[in-house]
């Protein structure tokens, strides 16, 4: 999925994407808009995600003020409880969200489902590209 992203927002302009366990404060800093991907996992962000905005979330505080987000999740079932904890991370950092949630319910639900690789419909790939493309031209255009 954040493949996906990347790809739309380069065919826009520049973008670049980080792994979570990589991106610091200054990454965030020097960046002008942001989409958060990550897997949903027991109702929450992943675990990388989360060790992310615990690193970062203070160093960057008052100093990204209405920058544009958008996010990408990847979910068993539901995705809501990612959402609603980055949306409280985002409020926190008083960013902007500029795209609706792009949330891929994969339906796993059996231990053997949950633990094999996934497969990210096509249509929600689309989705994504779409959603890269939004957030680099809106940023080139000063939309955003």
């Amino acid at each position: 999925m954040a493949d996906a992203a990347l790809a739309g927002a380069k065919e826009m302009g520049d973008a670049r994407a980080l792994p979570a366990m990589e991106a610091e404060a200054t990454d965030l800093l020097a960046a002008t808009g942001y989409v958060f991907s990550c897997p949903e996992n027991l109702a929450s962000m992943s675990g990388e995600m989360k060790a992310f905005f615990d690193r970062t979330y203070y160093p960057v505080l008052g100093r990204i003020e209405g920058r544009p987000f958008a996010t990408l999740i990847a979910a068993g079932s539901d995705g809501e409880g990612t959402q609603r904890q980055i949306d409280r991370i985002a409020t926190g950092w008083r960013l902007r969200r500029v795209a609706a949630p792009v949330i891929a319910r994969l339906g796993v639900q059996t231990p053997d489902e949950i633990m094999a690789p996934k497969v990210v419909p096509s249509e929600v790939l689309g989705k994504c590209r779409e959603m890269g493309q939004l957030l680099s031209s809106g940023l080139s255009m000063g939309i955003f």
